[in-house]
C-alpha cells in the first residue's frame, strides 16, 4: 500500500475524533479495519502504521489545536471545517513530529487531501495554513 493510501487511512481515522468520544475511538478504529474501506489484502505492519500514528496525532492533538489557532491568521480551529481541520491537524503532525516526512511531503499530500475530501478551496487554504509551519 502506498504512504498516500495509508496517510488518506489515517486521515479517515482522525476525522472520527470529531464525532466520538475518546473511550469509543479504539472501537471505531477496529471497525473502520474491519470496513470496507481498508483493503483486505493489506498487510498487519501497515495496518500497525496506521493504527500507531492515529493514535500518536490523537495524542497530539490539544498541542497541534493551540499551535495552529496562535499560527493561523483570521482563523481559529473552531471555525475550520472538520474536514479541513483534520487535514490540517494530520499535516502539523507529519510537519512537527514525523522526522520520516519532509515537510514539502507533508504539505503536498495535506494539499491532495483537500481537494478530494474539501470545498474548493480547501486545498489552496491547507496549504496556507501549513506553510506557516514550515
Amino acid at each position: 500500500m502506498t504512504r498516500s493510501r495509508l496517510r488518506e487511512s489515517i486521515y479517515k481515522l482522525l476525522f472520527r475524533v470529531e464525532f466520538y468520544p475518546p473511550g469509543e475511538l479504539d472501537e471505531q478504529t477496529d471497525l473502520f479495519f474491519g470496513s470496507d474501506e481498508w483493503p483486505e489484502k493489506a498487510k498487519q505492519s501497515e495496518q500497525d502504521y496506521v493504527r500507531n500514528k492515529f493514535r500518536a496525532i490523537v495524542e497530539k492533538i490539544p498541542e497541534i489545536d493551540e499551535a495552529v489557532d496562535k499560527n493561523s491568521k483570521n482563523w481559529t480551529t473552531s471555525r475550520m471545517s472538520r474536514s479541513d481541520l483534520t487535514i490540517i491537524r494530520l499535516g502539523v503532525y507529519e510537519i512537527r513530529y514525523d522526522d520520516d516526512i519532509p515537510a514539502s511531503v507533508a504539505i503536498n499530500e495535506a494539499v491532495e487531501l483537500a481537494k478530494k475530501y474539501g470545498q474548493d478551496s480547501s486545498g489552496s487554504f491547507v496549504n496556507g495554513v501549513l506553510a506557516k509551519f514550515v
